[in-house]
C-alpha cells in the first residue's frame, strides 16, 4: 500500500488593486496542501488534528455543502459536484489547498481543490470562495493544465469595494526544482476598463509534520483569525482612499459557474 505524506505550504499571498487607487500588500502565511483521498483512504500520514479539535485542524465541514466525515465528507462533496458537471474520470487523487481551522475558527477566503485523472494529469481545478457574510460559491475550471490561463466570469460578491462583473483569469503552477516543490496559485480580475486586482497564493511545499506544525504555531499562531483581521483592515484603507463601495448583490442562482 503506498502512502501519501501531506504538505505544508510556506509561502505568501499578495494582493494588488490598481485603480481606482493603488492599494497592495504582500504577507508570509502557512497553509495546507492534503491529498484527500489517500488521507480518507487511510493511506496518508499527517501530523494534522482530523475533524476534531486542536490548535490547528482540517474538518470537513469547513468546506463543499458542509456535510460530515460520516457522510463522506468534503470529498464526496467534490466527486458529486465533478459528476454532476459530467466530468467522469477525476478518480486520481484530489489536493486541496486550504487554511486549516485555527482554535475552533475557520475562515478559508479561497480554497482549491486539484482533481487529477488516475494517469496524474489534471481533470479539473475548483475554486471554493468564501466572503465575509458567511456565503460560498465554487468556480468549476475543467480541462485545467498547469501555466495555462483559465476565464471565469465573475458571478459572486467577494468585497463591497469591487462590484460583480469582469472576469477572473487563473493560472496555476505546481513545479519541483532541486528537490524543492513549489506551488502557485494566482487569480487576476479585469473588468471593461482592464486589470483591476491581482492576487496570488504561493509557498514551498514540505511534509506535514510535527515539527512543521510546531513551526506554524510558533510563527503564525492566529493563522485564520489574522486574515480576517486584515480583510478589515485593508477595507478601512480603502475607505479612506474613497474607493466606491458597493451594495451586496443576490446570491447567482447556481452553487458552481463552470
Amino acid at each position: 500500500m503506498k502512502t501519501v505524506t501531506a504538505l505544508m505550504g510556506w509561502g505568501q499571498v499578495r494582493h494588488t488593486r490598481h485603480r481606482p487607487a493603488h492599494h497592495a500588500f504582500a504577507y508570509p502565511t502557512a497553509f495546507l496542501m492534503l491529498p484527500m483521498r489517500s488521507l480518507q483512504a487511510g493511506q496518508c500520514k499527517a501530523a494534522l488534528a482530523i475533524n476534531r479539535p486542536a490548535w490547528f485542524a482540517f474538518h470537513d465541514a469547513d468546506h463543499g455543502d458542509g456535510r460530515s466525515a460520516d457522510q463522506g465528507g468534503a470529498l464526496a462533496w467534490l466527486d458529486e459536484l465533478l459528476l454532476k458537471e459530467g466530468i467522469t474520470d477525476a478518480s486520481g487523487e484530489v489536493w486541496l489547498q486550504a487554511f486549516p481551522r485555527v482554535l475552533g475558527h475557520a475562515f478559508k477566503p479561497v480554497s482549491f481543490w486539484y482533481a487529477h485523472r488516475t494517469n496524474g494529469t489534471l481533470a479539473a481545478i475548483v475554486a471554493e470562495v468564501n466572503n465575509t457574510f458567511g456565503e460560498r460559491h465554487c468556480y468549476l475550471l475543467p480541462e485545467p493544465q498547469y501555466g495555462h490561463t483559465i476565464l471565469a466570469n465573475k458571478v459572486f460578491h467577494v468585497s463591497p469595494f469591487c462590484d460583480v462583473q469582469g472576469e477572473y483569469r487563473f493560472r496555476f503552477m505546481r513545479v519541483s526544482h532541486s528537490g524543492i516543490e513549489r506551488i502557485v496559485a494566482r487569480v487576476d480580475h479585469a473588468d471593461a476598463d482592464g486589470p483591476l486586482i491581482d492576487t496570488s497564493w504561493s509557498g514551498e511545499l514540505q511534509s506535514l509534520n510535527a515539527a512543521a506544525l510546531r513551526r506554524v504555531m510558533w510563527r503564525y499562531p492566529l493563522l485564520t483569525l489574522g486574515v480576517v483581521a486584515r480583510i478589515h483592515w485593508h477595507a478601512l484603507l480603502l475607505w479612506l482612499k474613497k474607493v466606491p463601495f458597493w451594495r451586496k448583490p443576490e446570491l447567482p442562482r447556481e452553487f458552481v459557474t463552470r
